[in-house]
C-alpha cells in the first residue's frame, strides 16, 4: 500500500478514536449509563425537571445520526478492504454487526417512548457494542497497516 494511503487511513483512525471518546463523554453527560437514566431521559421525570421526548424531538435528534452512522461505518469498514482481512468471513460478520448495532442505536428511542421500557437496556447495550465494534475495527485497520 502506498505510504500516503497508509498515513491518511491512520489519521482517519485517530479521528475515529476521538469520535468514540466524545460519544462516550456526551452519552454520559446527557443520558447516563444506567437503566433509570435512560428512562428518565426519554420518558421524562417531573421530580428532576426532565421533559419527556416526543416522536418529533427524537426524529430531529436521530436524522443526522442516521446519515453519520451510515457514512462513518461505510468509510471505516471500507478500509478493511485494503487489508488481508477482506476475504475473511469474520470481516463480513463485523460489517453486518456494526450496521445492525447502529440501526438499533437510532431505533431504540422510538421503542422506549412507545412504552417498551425494556428497550432502555437494548439502547445501552447497542451503544456500548457499537463503540466496541468501532474500536475493534480501528485496531484491525491500524494493526494491518503498521504491522503488514
Amino acid at each position: 500500500m502506498i505510504k500516503a494511503y497508509k498515513l491518511s487511513i491512520i489519521y482517519y483512525v485517530i479521528f475515529s478514536l476521538l469520535l468514540v471518546l466524545s460519544a462516550y463523554m456526551l452519552f454520559d453527560y446527557k443520558i447516563g449509563f444506567e437503566y433509570e437514566h435512560v428512562i428518565n431521559y426519554y420518558l421524562g421525570n417531573e421530580e428532576r425537571f426532565i421533559p419527556a421526548k416526543s416522536f418529533g424531538g427524537i426524529l430531529k435528534l436521530i436524522l443526522p445520526h442516521i446519515f453519520v452512522f451510515g457514512l462513518f461505518g461505510m468509510v471505516l469498514l471500507h478500509f478493511l478492504v485494503f487489508t488481508k482481512l477482506r476475504y475473511k468471513k469474520s470481516t463480513l460478520t463485523l460489517i453486518y454487526l456494526t450496521f445492525i448495532t447502529a440501526l438499533l442505536e437510532v431505533a431504540t428511542p422510538f421503542m422506549i417512548i412507545s412504552g417498551f421500557k425494556f428497550f432502555a437496556y437494548i439502547k445501552l447495550f447497542s451503544f456500548f457494542l457499537f463503540l466496541i465494534l468501532i474500536l475493534y475495527t480501528c485496531w484491525l485497520i491500524f494493526y494491518s497497516i503498521v504491522f503488514d
